[in-house]
């Protein structure tokens, strides 16, 4: 793909091949030097532990072209560092901070012309992975990995005709179990959660939350975003031990508590209290912020909802904007998230 041939206003979210890539094998127990490639393609053995035992783990990263012409990487360190978590929750060669930041720079700075122009609402998804590739038929942890990192412009992850978007929970499926490895960003979390989420697709929904897999009682997540929601000048998230630490969620407590002056509560949330919640959305470095229309629980045919015209809430909407505005360099980082690349 060629980056003068992109229509800016109109991108999805979806793979698309767009300059080079960076890789980096770990072999006799450390890490090589960052090689720079033009394929998209990976050669491995056919017994790779990533295929077989699924020793997988990636990340999620945007970087943002600031009206001054910048680019702007969010939180860069903070994906290096949940990373090394889901690493070390399989078993896997830990890639250190600074060699993983070293290789974001570098991306970001040899595929300049695919970070979409500023005012576009886009930005460039960056995908970082690392993958088992020696050759296990036993079970057994990998001693020789890869790590790949590769870019791509991007529009909305969640993209509908209206501003708020409906989604569904059910007991009947689980995502992670609460001591598993649902709290690392590793590949068979969202294997886990394919037939549900076509299942809620087919229904009209968005994407479906699940509930915690012992008592069934409280929100979890979705199976590519955390949830939150607002109430009483709170902002309420879910506090649990097989959720994804989401870094946009983060984010969105720091602004919550330090900018909006909301009271922040990280707990867990019954599914009974959402009949209290003002507003409540979807967070993830995708999603940014889906804000729900309502939530359907489709085991008991109660509907929780959060909005009646379709509009999202005051809360909801001052969250992004300055989320936003602090991505894409109008509002000052005062909380050291941005990395600059000029």
């Amino acid at each position: 793909m060629e980056s003068k041939s992109i229509d800016w206003s109109n991108l999805s979210f979806g793979y698309k091949k767009a300059g080079i890539n960076i890789r980096c094998k770990y072999e006799n127990g450390q890490w090589g030097a960052l090689t720079v490639s033009d394929s998209d393609s990976i050669s491995m053995s056919i017994a790779a532990t990533c295929l077989h035992y699924g020793q997988e783990v990636f990340e999620g990263m945007k970087a943002f072209r600031g009206k001054d012409g910048r680019i702007r990487i969010f939180r860069m360190k903070d994906n290096a560092e949940r990373m090394i978590l889901s690493c070390r929750g399989i078993k896997m060669a830990e890639m250190p901070v600074a060699l993983f930041c070293e290789a974001v720079v570098k991306l970001v700075e040899a595929n300049k012309d695919f970070v979409p122009p500023y005012g576009y609402g886009g930005s460039m998804y960056i995908r970082p992975l690392i993958i088992g590739t020696s050759a296990r038929v036993g079970v057994s942890p990998a001693s020789e990995y890869e790590f790949i990192l590769f870019g791509m412009p991007v529009g909305l992850y969640f993209k509908g005709e209206k501003e708020t978007t409906p989604f569904m929970l059910t007991r009947k499926y689980d995502r992670a179990a609460p001591l598993g490895t649902g709290t690392f960003k590793v590949g068979g979390n969202y294997a886990a959660g394919m037939v549900a989420g076509e299942k809620a697709h087919d229904m009209g929904y968005s994407a479906v939350f699940y509930l915690d897999s012992t008592e069934r009682k409280y929100i979890d997540e979705c199976g590519a975003a955390n949830f939150f929601g607002i109430k009483n000048n709170t902002y309420i998230t879910p506090q649990s031990t097989s959720i994804l630490d989401s870094i946009t969620n983060r984010s969105l407590q720091t602004i919550a508590e330090k900018i909006l002056g909301m009271k922040v509560e990280k707990r867990k949330v019954p599914v009974d209290e959402l009949s209290t919640i003002e507003e409540a959305g979807a967070c993830g470095t995708a999603a940014v912020i889906t804000p729900i229309e309502r939530i359907d629980d489709v085991d008991t045919g109660i509907s929780y909802v959060f909005s009646k015209d379709g509009n999202a809430g005051k809360g909801t909407k001052q969250l992004l904007e300055h989320l936003l505005a602090i991505q894409n360099g109008d509002e000052e980082d005062r909380f050291g998230w941005i990395t600059y690349v000029d």
